[in-house]
């Protein structure tokens, strides 16, 4: 399979990783914007299309066979890529992710540990697993005790272990085990992801700030998505000071 995206950065060596996955459904063309800003604030900086976890996309598998562990499996491709380039810092690595792609990320840096730098969650989706559990993801409803082979989530059509390989999964306990520093970003009007699974988060993380924006959804808005932008520069700035 072939994962496709983009790839900014400016001229010169040794230049720190910023890789940015989009959420569920959604593609890389979503997650572009936060990749130009992070190659003009000196990154190597990717966004990508996970395979399989697109509504319409570049990259390759089917939906049916997409699940968050497949996405986790895409990341750490795209994270071998970034490090495979003359250009590129191996030891500095930043991923940001929104909604799915937060999950995807914050389970990648739990697998990777301190080969991650440095961790960015905009309204990470740290419901699915409870969602999966009550048999209602999203716009998919279904009995969790006998999940279909496919079942449809709106235009997307999903298959059975989308949702099963996640019914036993402890996402708090698993993410927790990430050391490094991490910034999350959530807006408190969120109707698809309550903004109290990012408290839990940051209260199980070892180093972790959270940043609520009142009244903000899911997808932010251009003036919450500047406020966020701001949370993220204040953030690696910290980090590189």
């Amino acid at each position: 399979m072939i994962i496709r995206g983009l790839y900014f950065h400016p001229e010169g060596q040794n230049l720190p990783i910023a890789i940015v996955s989009h959420g569920f459904m959604a593609n890389y063309k979503t997650t572009q914007g936060y990749a130009k800003w992070f190659a003009e604030h000196g990154f190597a900086a990717f966004c990508f299309d996970f395979n399989g976890g697109c509504l319409v996309g570049k990259s390759d598998r089917d939906t049916t066979k997409m699940t968050v562990f497949t996405e986790v499996q895409d990341l750490e491709t795209v994270i071998s890529y970034a490090k495979s380039l003359p250009e590129t810092d191996k030891n500095s690595l930043t991923l940001m992710g929104c909604s799915q792609g937060g999950v995807v990320s914050a389970l990648t840096a739990a697998k990777l540990q301190r080969q991650v730098k440095n961790l960015i969650l905009f309204y990470p989706a740290l419901c699915i697993p409870d969602d999966a559990r009550a048999g209602k993801m999203m716009f998919a409803k279904f009995d969790p005790r006998n999940i279909p082979e496919t079942f449809s989530c709106g235009p997307m059509k999903l298959g059975r272990d989308y949702a099963a390989s996640v019914l036993n999964l402890d996402i708090i306990g698993e993410i927790r085990k990430y050391p490094g520093s991490v910034l999350i970003v959530h807006g408190t009007g969120d109707k698809i992801v309550d903004y109290h699974y990012s408290e839990k988060a940051q209260a199980a993380y070892p180093d972790a700030v959270l940043k609520l924006i009142p009244g903000g959804s899911h997808g932010f808005s251009k003036k919450d998505d500047k406020n966020a932008l701001e949370y993220v520069e204040q953030f690696i700035g910290k980090q590189r000071g």
